[in-house]
């Protein structure tokens, strides 16, 4: 070989020739992908006749591509968009950025207590339908089944302890009792004197006792009935 190129480089690749992961075949995933973003490895294996560990290789190896989930977020209309930009546009305009890290925002999430179920998770092998049910296959769901409310607050320093809300509906005076003071010990002892608690329009929230509540002890508010009131500068 020396002889004939005047290097010790090999012409050909060694071993047996490409049969699977052809050019062509790279090819083809690389257009289909192009046609179709969404492309099931099941769909291409189908198509192509290849191995899946073929079709991963193409798809990894010589297309450098990896695999994400879809990603679930709030679907939020033209209205709501808006709302947000004008709320972010008045931040940047009446908050140095010294006064937006001492921003706490709050907000609270129902939970059920019995859980996102998916029956994909948890199947039982059995010879028909009876002895799968006898063996386990039945999940029984309550029809009313028992909830808490969970309510926590954010900053630019941490996150304040979590407070549940369980044992009866939360009304303004539980706002009043078990939230607000979680959140004034919390930012006067993260921000000391100057900070501003931020919370949404919910009932308990707006409530004439709840807003006097928060006036009278927080630095700064933001809420929706009220509009922001502005710490000086």
């Amino acid at each position: 070989m020396i002889a004939e190129t005047g290097s010790i480089e090999l012409s050909t690749s060694p071993g047996r020739p490409r049969i699977i992961r052809t050019k062509n075949t790279i090819k083809k995933v690389k257009n289909r992908l192009k046609w179709k973003k969404r492309v099931k490895t099941r769909k291409l294996i189908s198509e192509l006749k290849i191995s899946r560990r073929s079709v991963q290789r193409i798809l990894k190896n010589d297309l450098g591509l990896m695999s994400y989930k879809k990603r679930i977020e709030p679907l939020l209309t033209d209205t709501q968009k808006a709302k947000r930009i004008t709320f972010a546009n008045w931040v940047r305009h009446n908050f140095s950025k010294e006064q937006s890290l001492r921003i706490l925002f709050s907000d609270e999430k129902m939970f059920d207590l019995s859980g996102m179920y998916n029956c994909q998770n948890d199947q039982v092998w059995a010879v028909n339908r009876a002895e799968a049910d006898k063996n386990g296959g039945v999940k029984q769901n309550q029809q009313f089944p028992q909830k808490v409310m969970a309510w926590l607050s954010v900053c630019s320093e941490d996150v304040t302890p979590l407070v549940i809300l369980d044992n009866g509906t939360v009304n303004h005076q539980r706002y009043i009792d078990e939230v607000l003071p979680v959140a004034l010990k919390y930012g006067n002892n993260a921000f000391g004197d100057v900070w501003t608690f931020q919370q949404d329009g919910a009932k308990p929230h707006i409530h004439q006792l709840s807003q006097k509540w928060c006036n009278d002890h927080f630095p700064g508010l933001i809420t929706k009935i009220t509009g922001p009131r502005i710490l000086p500068t």
